[in-house]
């Protein structure tokens, strides 16, 4: 079971197992995912569930599934004696591919972190793509985890309520983040909150303790920022800091982000730019 507690930088290089689509183009997935982590100071070792020519949010997009490939090269790696500190899933595009996370969990150390995102909808639906098939052995994943990231779409599912369901104040977000502790045993940072106006709220729970994280927010529909989010909090825990301070930073740097792409004019669907602010990921917490 991975600590959470705020604990010192590891003198090894810890290595991340991320099990995610890469999207060629568009700045979501397994790309910003290992720039992240990578610059962050860990070893990701992407393993991509499927191959796209772009996220899914730009029309056209052609895919290559690579479910069939998991497992043998799950395989390769436990007769390496490959072990990893993190486990970290995001996007799958098929039960089996839920079956074959599962299977890389095993390949965590015993005190690693496995951290589900649980990507299954946003702003009250259920992605075109995700199955009820899939969204109930979601379930049985986040189960797996010591760590969910989920919205409040997926929270809504991940309850059994209906995805469009509304979380109104900070009490209701606590209680959700403390249902979702309690019934998948895991640490939970609650995303996309909407509880004041022009501000994002982010519910962290762990144990019996929810802390909360707001900031300021800025309109407009930004594909992979989710990715980029979940990359610096894991990042952050696996150089020793806890929960609430991961996510904060987090949060600051996927709005640094967004504010630099609409300073730039930039086509957010294709991406935040993330890259020229990169950097800023070397500073520490509040500098």
């Amino acid at each position: 079971m991975y600590d959470f507690a705020e604990n010192t930088a590891p003198a090894v290089q810890k290595k991340v197992l991320a099990l995610h689509d890469l999207s060629c183009f568009g700045r979501s997935s397994l790309v910003p995912i290992t720039a992240i982590l990578s610059v962050l100071g860990h070893q990701c070792v992407p393993l991509p569930t499927a191959v796209f020519s772009t996220h899914t949010a730009i029309p056209g997009w052609v895919c290559r599934d690579l479910t069939d490939s998991l497992h043998p090269m799950l395989a390769h790696f436990g007769s390496l004696d490959l072990r990893f500190e993190s486990v970290y899933s995001g996007f799958l595009g098929s039960a089996d591919q839920i079956d074959r996370v599962a299977e890389a969990a095993s390949l965590k150390t015993p005190d690693g972190l496995f951290l589900v995102d649980p990507v299954m909808g946003d702003n009250g639906a259920v992605y075109t793509t995700y199955t009820p098939e899939m969204t109930a052995r979601m379930s049985e994943l986040c189960a797996l985890a010591d760590l969910i990231t989920p919205n409040v779409t997926e929270a809504a599912i991940l309850l059994g309520k209906q995805p469009d369901t509304i979380v109104r104040d900070r009490a209701e977000a606590e209680a959700w983040a403390l249902e979702l502790g309690g019934r998948y045993q895991a640490q939970v940072v609650l995303t996309g909150l909407n509880l004041h106006p022009g501000k994002l709220t982010v519910a962290c729970c762990a144990g019996d303790k929810t802390e909360f994280v707001e900031h300021d927010c800025i309109d407009g529909f930004f594909p992979g920022t989710g990715d980029i989010f979940a990359s610096v909090l894991l990042g952050d825990l696996l150089g020793g800091r806890a929960l609430t301070d991961s996510a904060a930073r987090a949060a600051a740097f996927v709005r640094s982000c967004i504010a630099f792409t609409v300073s730039r004019n930039a086509d957010p669907m294709r991406g935040v730019l993330f890259e020229p602010l990169l950097r800023q990921l070397l500073r520490p917490l509040g500098a």
